[in-house]
């Protein structure tokens, strides 16, 4: 697999990791190719500064070296890094909000984050960009880096992302279910391909502190091919 590149020079490489991609290599799942070990065949001395959700697509950064990594890791703990994220979400949420609510792991359910008053601060905070009715799309910035936070947080507030199944109410989304008897399967189709079949997210934007010469550095991800086919079938229903 061809990782498209979105900056490079002898420190990082930053890369728009497509979703179904594993960020690094899972424990119990050494089988499937992972950004890090692709890019570790070409870069040896790699190391990994964040992650992303296996269907979350978008922004990943990279350091090429040790120093790189060390400076990088204490700008992300040291939230000297700013992280947008695009998300497609139930309903229509205020045109801007924040999101306060402290996140731990469930105790019932292995690998899944609640809002919980014991759990470690996460902040989020939202603007809607445009509202599509059933859904919209909207620009969310976090603050800390907990797991599923955005996801989490979104369904907290009463606005689930439009696909995701754990924290939303479906796991994929059928065009059929937009058009509904207008919808016409295709002459040599035998079952509906998924307009999108994994969560709505996508990590727009990330700003960091360039680890050599310090001054920040904007690196963006243009909006997936699926978000665009779904924002293209829900333009066409306003």
């Amino acid at each position: 697999m061809k990782l498209p590149i979105l900056f490079e020079d002898d420190q990082i490489i930053a890369i728009n990791k497509p979703e179904g991609l594993l960020s690094i290599p899972e424990r119990f799942d050494r089988g499937h190719a992972s950004a890090a070990s692709l890019l570790k065949s070409k870069y040896p001395d790699l190391h990994v500064i964040h992650r992303l959700d296996r269907d979350t697509s978008g922004v990943m950064v990279f350091a090429k070296n040790a120093e790189a990594h060390s400076y990088l890791s204490q700008a992300f703990e040291g939230r000297e890094v700013s992280k947008y994220y695009l998300a497609i979400v139930n309903g229509t949420p205020p045109a801007e909000g924040e999101i306060n609510a402290p996140l731990a792991e469930s105790l019932t359910k292995r690998g899944t984050m609640v809002v919980t008053k014991k759990g470690k601060e996460s902040l989020s905070k939202y603007r809607l960009i445009k509202d599509y009715k059933i859904c919209s799309l909207v620009e969310v910035q976090i603050f800390t880096g907990r797991m599923h936070q955005i996801r989490v947080h979104m369904a907290y507030e009463g606005y689930p992302l439009f696909v995701d199944a754990i924290y939303g109410s479906r796991d994929q989304f059928l065009l059929s279910e937009m058009k509904g008897r207008k919808y016409k399967m295709g002459k040599f189709t035998e079952e509906e391909v998924p307009l999108v079949k994994r969560q709505t997210l996508h990590a727009h934007r990330l700003i960091i502190p360039h680890p050599t010469t310090h001054q920040m550095l904007e690196i963006e991800a243009p909006m997936p091919k699926d978000f665009k086919a779904l924002i293209n079938q829900l333009e066409k229903i306003k």
